[in-house]
């Protein structure tokens, strides 16, 4: 199957930022002007669409449109040539010539001449797309047939699209910015603007591609943008939302059909095939998500679990520096969301105790790394607890936090372990991990632990009997590739120690975010990106872990229910006072009650059960009669 992309594109003369958002709005993401102003360019930018240069002479577009003499031209500036299309116009060797040394990732050319560019393309030592504007889905089908492979779409509705794309059954349709699928977001980062790259994340998802025209987003007070007869919101045109998903693997392509079939024969894919499931779209993801499924009633069957516990966050101050971070505050930043504060010992046993009389059996303990803290805190706090209410389940501390509390003691993170456990200690949350890939974490969180830090915590925790779960952050500065390397680390440690209890995806919440407030990051995953996360986990973890969490704090109760038919099987915790996900803008997330998991399980069609910290069912609520 191969694959197809379209830029959704329009000549422009004159432009203000007005317009732009106007033309944003209706699908554009991409304005071409012959030699712009920085005026037009900016403007552009503003609006949300990317700006492309026709001609050599403008010195700061995203890309560049061009005859062959100014793509060599532009090649001697040191353009790359993911930022060049060169036209087709000229004789056949200047042509070729242009295309070779500029390394352009595009050939413009005539939709009579399709045919030609074409055979052209196919030369040994090229490696550049056909592309040709097409005013109808006949225009467009014919172009293929002839060896194009990148459409020009100007003022096609949404239902064109949708035509093509059925029509086009036998190819995988994407939708791309201004800048090939390929350019990562280290290039992007490197070599756009600051104005350039925040435009930039706003429109490219983690695989390069282009985004879904949707406002929703992980936290936002809306429905996630969910077909009712299937998963993928690829495509937004009637005959897709309203449509049916192909029947298990059949609308799955050959390479992920091979990878799923092996899954359901128990082969967990290798690592290389996560990164392939990762870029899974459209019909590919439902597959992905209907062998996810099958492997959930495999391991759990149809029981949906959850735990009434409390979150304490005990403080907000933090001297580490994460840029996604909405929760954490300095000293002087008392103009963000919400006063910096600290709460006292006494104040956390206060709410534990309260916890434990509201029928919670768990407080779960993080916070920011307050400057004055040592590992004497983070003890004194457990003790606490287990005095006032010793039946109270302690899940706690981040494995960052047990790292610093060990280096302010002047103590290995064993025996500082050893101390939190003896101190009543009951498991430790998987989070301060985000993306185990240090590429990823030197721009996201440059002063934390690192990859190898964080699994040295974990190692050492899981060998001395405590557990943990294992969570994932993800939609930010991100990709396919980060998201496989992260599985494998979970992956390598779990086959090692058996410890974690869970896998909880967690889509990053963008709207506070310092780091998308700085125009550094993406505005969190995609809906089918958070399928994907859901799906493959359970297909990466299947026989080493069995539980895989919806994050209903970030995705809503509706969201949370829906990824039960991707392979989760639990929907956390009811979470009294959980801040942090409303700190970075979050309308999810400050509790709900074990009626609302359970009303919601049962309107899924599964069998809703409490569990303590560690899966061991507390409660089993059987369904009403007409509910199985």
């Amino acid at each position: 199957m191969s694959r197809i992309t379209f830029l959704r594109v329009r000549p422009a003369a004159e432009i203000n930022e007005i317009a732009a958002r106007t033309r944003h709005k209706e699908g554009t993401s991409t304005l071409e002007f012959v030699d712009p102003t920085d005026v037009q360019l900016a403007s552009t930018l503003k609006g949300g669409i990317l700006p492309v240069a026709v001609g050599a002479s403008a010195l700061n577009p995203v890309a560049w449109v061009a005859s062959p003499a100014e793509a060599l031209e532009l090649a001697s500036r040191g353009v790359g040539g993911w930022q060049i299309t060169v036209m087709d116009e000229g004789s056949r060797s200047e042509v070729l010539d242009a295309i070779a040394r500029s390394k352009a990732s595009y050939l413009r050319t005539r939709r009579s001449n399709v045919v030609e560019a074409a055979e052209l393309a196919s030369l040994p030592g090229l490696e550049i797309e056909v592309s040709v504007f097409v005013d109808t889905v006949q225009d467009a089908v014919h172009a293929v047939g002839c060896g194009a492979s990148d459409l020009l779409l100007r003022d096609w509705e949404t239902s064109q699209i949708g035509e093509l794309r059925d029509i086009l059954s036998d190819h995988t349709l994407i939708e791309r910015t201004a800048v090939p699928l390929t350019v990562t977001v280290d290039t992007a980062r490197s070599t756009f603007d600051s104005t350039q790259f925040a435009a930039y994340l706003n429109q490219a998802d983690a695989s390069g591609a282009m985004r879904p025209h949707y406002e929703w987003a992980p936290g936002r007070d809306a429905a996630p943008p969910i077909p009712a007869s299937r998963v993928s919101a690829q495509w937004l045109d009637s005959a897709w939302v309203q449509g049916q998903a192909p029947q298990q693997l059949s609308g799955a392509s050959l390479e992920i059909r091979a990878i799923l079939e092996r899954s359901l024969a128990d082969t967990a894919p290798t690592r290389d095939e996560m990164e392939t499931l990762f870029r899974g779209r459209g019909d590919d993801l439902d597959a992905i998500a209907w062998t996810a499924d099958q492997l959930r009633k495999r391991r759990v069957g149809d029981r949906v679990t959850y735990v009434v516990n409390r979150n304490i966050n005990y403080t907000n101050l933090c001297y580490f520096k994460c840029g996604f971070c909405a929760f954490s505050k300095g000293p002087k930043s008392l103009n963000l969301r919400g006063d910096p504060y600290l709460m006292s010992v006494e104040d956390v046993v206060a709410r534990s105790v309260e916890a434990w009389q509201a029928g919670a059996s768990e407080v779960c303990l993080q916070g920011g790394i307050h400057p004055d803290f040592t590992g004497d805190f983070y003890v004194d706090v457990v003790e606490g607890i287990k005095g006032a209410v010793p039946e109270m389940h302690v899940h706690g501390f981040t494995p960052l936090e047990v790292w610093q509390g060990a280096e302010t003691l002047g103590m290995t993170v064993k025996d500082f372990l050893a101390m939190l456990q003896a101190a009543g200690l009951g498991t430790l949350p998987g989070t301060a991990a985000e993306i185990l890939d240090d590429d990823v974490r030197r721009f996201l969180c440059p002063d934390k632990i690192t990859t190898s830090e964080w699994a040295e915590v974990m190692i050492t925790a899981h060998e001395l009997g405590l557990r943990s779960t294992a969570t994932i952050m993800f939609g930010h500065i991100d990709s396919p590739t980060s998201w496989a390397n992260h599985f494998e680390v979970i992956r390598n440690v779990q086959r090692r120690t058996g410890g974690f209890t869970e896998i909880v995806p967690l889509p990053f919440v963008h709207m506070g975010a310092p780091i998308y407030l700085r125009g550094l990051s993406r505005p969190g995953p995609t809906w089918d990106e958070i399928v994907l996360m859901h799906a493959v986990a359970r297909l990466a973890f299947d026989g080493l872990i069995d539980n895989i969490q919806a994050s209903w704090v970030k995705l809503g109760l509706d969201g949370g229910a829906k990824l039960l038919e991707a392979g989760a099987n639990d929907l956390g915790g009811t979470l009294m006072n959980e801040t942090i996900s409303r700190a970075a803008g979050a309308s999810h997330g400050q509790e709900v009650s074990a009626e609302d998991f359970e009303g919601l399980i049962i309107g899924a069609g599964r069998q809703p059960a409490r569990r303590n910290t560690l899966y061991g069912i507390v409660q089993e609520t059987h369904a009403p009669a007409g509910h199985s």
